[in-house]
């Protein structure tokens, strides 16, 4: 294990901080026992002891500036666009002028706003524009960069999908229900592998592997859930249903023997290392991929006297030193570096910040500088879930290695700025999957419905059964209890099976009369029609449909 290498050239023995997993890694021998003789060390950390605050409210190290970028609610400077609310997660890309992108998400429902925002910098960091990259999705908590130059968003709700969305707003956003439906947090791509890993916001939420059939496009693929031994060895089981259509129980519940993870948060692919947070029991974890092995980093009980105090999302930066917000404690950025000193590198203070957390952590390219967002910042009634959030910016001598900032630690250009993705993943990131077409109308009038239901299309090119399934999240929502917007919970419409034959097929999905109902009762209702063909030779495709109907 000593030889085995990880993020920045530490050794991966020297990624274990102190402490042993709950329950089954008890009595796990070797890797951990030797980290209770190690463990992590509560330091100052490499910039030093953090200043008073400044005008913006951020205490830094020495040397370090920062500023509010922008406000949730409020025109991007020097644009006519107003910002989004309650930003999360975020990424940059590098634009072909030398400038760059930064992505961010909106955890938010979708009628005040959702989706996610970017603003283009030139290459001396001036603001340039800010737009509109992704629309009409809920609850878009974290997601991650690809080396393609597009953005992961994950919604974060109970049949949540990830959306693939294009930084430069030139290719559509489109679903990826491939990817599974569930409380998505965030994803990172290992390029190595050719795989995708995401966590899942739920007390009991699984870790995820996504491998596609044809890398890098995210069409069709592979879902897959971590089982852990009490050694740390990880296998993966198949996740027989992801898109909840067949069993009807969530992906977590599928396979009995999946590792139970608290709440999810950040995660980050760095050198065949993937790094992830769990906020519930406050912990850092690392998976070496290659030996697919995970061990625990960081345990916030084992080191109590740590500045990091509560996790969420994370980072690594091309010193190999990481980055991690806190969601809760004091509103601080955590830094652990490859001597495993663990220390605060900013917090941000203020009763405009009296309840929120901080996400996003992410450098531009040249790694200069530092954004991250206050989610709830500046709420709008004290003690509501309602607020405004804010994203920072900081500037100042980050470490970075001699040479430069490696390849590896810069994304783009931009799907939309691409040359060079050939007409085929230019198609895919169009939203189309091999072997399956749907053709439908995207506003459907009540009349329509209520006359002969949904008329759409199916393409197939080999026989398969189908199974149709509309689901809205619009109907029923419930409060996630922690000062966060109220979460959906998708009701389903309606639903069908059909044995169908290679060639083009005209369907029609009739609603029930509670559907129709429920229709009838308001103006409109935003839904998802998801299309699952599962072949006789075992391969499975699937597509999602985003649709207004009754409006």
């Amino acid at each position: 294990m000593g030889g085995v290498q990880g993020a920045g050239g530490m050794r991966r023995r020297d990624f274990i901080a102190t402490g042993v997993m709950a329950g089954a890694f008890a009595l796990a021998p070797g890797f951990l026992r030797e980290a209770l003789a190690a463990p992590a060390t509560p330091g100052p950390g490499p910039y030093g002891p953090l200043q008073p605050p400044n005008e913006a409210g951020l205490m830094l190290p020495e040397g370090f500036t920062g500023r509010r970028l922008v406000r949730g609610n409020r025109l991007v400077e020097g644009t006519l666009y107003p910002w989004h609310i309650a930003s999360d997660g975020q990424a940059t890309f590098r634009t072909r002028d030398g400038g760059f992108i930064l992505v961010s998400n909106s955890e938010s429902p979708a009628v005040t706003g959702g989706g996610a925002s970017a603003i283009r910098f030139s290459p001396d960091g001036r603001i340039e524009r800010a737009y509109r990259i992704l629309a009409g999705t809920n609850i878009n908590c974290a997601g991650g960069p690809t080396p393609w130059g597009t953005w992961l968003s994950g919604e974060e709700h109970p049949l949540g999908m990830i959306w693939e969305a294009d930084p430069a707003g030139v290719l559509p956003a489109v679903p990826r229900p491939a990817m599974g439906n569930f409380c998505h947090e965030a994803a990172a791509v290992d390029p190595e592998r050719g795989q995708v890993y995401m966590t899942e916001d739920e007390p009991d939420g699984g870790f995820y592997r996504f491998t596609p059939d044809d890398y890098p496009s995210l069409a069709s693929g592979l879902l897959e859930v971590a089982v852990v031994a009490t050694d740390g060895r990880v296998t993966w089981r198949e996740v027989p249903d992801p898109n909840v259509v067949t069993r009807l129980q969530p992906t977590r519940r599928q396979v009995p023997e999946m590792t139970k993870f608290n709440g999810g948060e950040g995660i980050w692919h760095d050198n065949g290392v993937i790094y992830f947070t769990t906020k519930g029991d406050k912990r850092v974890w690392a998976y070496d991929a290659a030996a697919e092995r995970l061990e625990v980093l960081y345990d916030h009980r084992q080191t109590p006297d740590a500045a990091l105090d509560a996790v969420d999302n994370i980072t690594v930066a091309a010193s190999g030193d990481i980055f991690v917000c806190e969601d809760g404690g004091n509103m601080e950025i955590g830094l652990i570096t490859p001597d495993r000193e663990v220390s605060a590198f900013c917090r941000l203070v203020g009763d405009e910040h009296e309840g929120s957390e901080l996400c996003g952590v992410i450098f531009d390219p040249s790694q200069t500088r530092m954004y991250f967002s206050s989610q709830r910042a500046y709420p709008w009634i004290p003690g509501t879930p309602v607020a405004d959030g804010a994203v920072y910016e900081v500037t100042g001598p980050f470490r970075i290695p001699e040479g430069g900032v490696p390849e590896r630690y810069v994304f783009g250009p931009p799907a939309g700025e691409r040359t060079t993705l050939g007409d085929w993943l230019v198609g895919d990131l169009l939203g189309l999957v091999r072997g399956l077409l749907v053709e439908l109308t995207e506003r459907i009038g009540l009349d329509d419905l209520l006359s002969g239901g949904l008329p759409l299309t199916l393409g197939l090119e080999r026989p398969a059964t189908v199974d149709l399934v509309l689901r809205t999240p619009d109907l029923r929502t419930v409060s996630r209890g922690d000062g966060t917007h109220d979460r959906p919970v998708p009701v389903t419409l309606a639903r069908a099976r059909h044995d169908l034959g290679r060639g083009r097929h005209a369907l029609r999905l009739g609603l029930p009369g509670d559907a129709v109902r429920a229709l009838t009762a308001r103006t409109g209702l935003d839904a998802v029609l998801t299309v699952v063909a599962h072949a006789s030779d075992g391969r499975r495709r699937v597509t999602a449909h985003r649709l207004r109907l009754g409006a």
